[in-house]
């Protein structure tokens, strides 16, 4: 019987010491979740962002640490973002980002404020493919490219709907093209095309600046389409380079 005792004690002591080191060797991941905008024709652009959840490969749901509350998108566009999210995660595979609005969202145009109707689909969960394969020692951070001027929908009668178009961005893995158009002042559409005949588009803001983020590594060409009657303008073979920003200077516009 004594001997009984003393192999359960062995086990149960082999047992502790299997879950201990088990525990000790989980991988940590850290991660952080970040929020940028392409410019709008609005005063502001008010989201209530309210949660935001990391779906792994096996389904698993992780609640990243959020700082909740009401984001003007119009403060953070041309290379201008801000941290909504961050934690440090025990799955190796992010499938899916859930962005979860709250209801407090407007919309100011010619300074006057517009609530915005918001679907409960967006409410209770917009949810972003990412299809991410995390490595230790490494901080991922995402980007969520919010489009304000594509979200924004007008119902008619003074309304407004919100319906989210984001772009997620992973910028180790993706490059950017800046610059600017003059004269300043004048409305521009910038659009980036690669050798593949791949698209990227943004606005140029009020001070004639424009970025274009996101873009695989390679080869592209800018064109610059204004408000008439100013004629369109284009640059070609800009070479984007992972983690870098390609500047093309100032473009005249006549």
């Amino acid at each position: 019987m004594k001997k009984m005792k003393i192999v359960l004690s062995f086990i149960m002591l082999g047992l502790l010491i299997i879950s201990c080191n088990s525990d000790d060797t989980k991988s940590s991941y850290p991660y952080a979740v970040r929020l940028t905008d392409a410019p709008g024709p609005y005063d502001e652009v008010n989201v209530d962002i309210q949660g935001v959840e990391i779906t792994g490969e096996g389904g698993e749901t992780v609640s990243l640490n959020v700082k909740k509350g009401i984001y003007n998108l119009l403060d953070f566009s041309n290379g201008v973002d801000t941290l909504i999210a961050t934690d440090s995660l025990e799955v190796s595979k992010v499938e899916q980002i859930r962005l979860i609005l709250g209801t407090n969202n407007t919309v100011v145009l010619n300074n006057v404020s517009y609530p915005l109707s918001t679907p409960s689909a967006e409410q209770s969960g917009l949810k972003l493919q990412v299809h991410q394969t995390l490595q230790q020692g490494i901080l991922y951070s995402v980007l969520l490219d919010f489009d304000a001027n594509k979200s924004i929908v007008s119902t008619g009668n003074g309304t407004y709907k919100l319906k989210p178009v984001i772009r997620t961005i992973e910028t180790a893995i993706s490059g950017s093209i800046k610059g600017k158009i003059t004269p300043v002042g004048t409305m521009a559409v910038v659009q980036a095309t690669s050798a593949t005949a791949e698209t990227y588009s943004t606005n140029v803001n009020e001070n004639g600046e424009f970025l274009v983020m996101g873009l695989p590594p390679g080869t592209y060409s800018i064109t610059i389409t204004p408000v008439l009657p100013l004629i369109a303008a284009t640059k070609t073979d800009i070479i984007v380079t992972a983690g870098a920003t390609a500047d093309i200077g100032t473009i005249i516009l006549l």
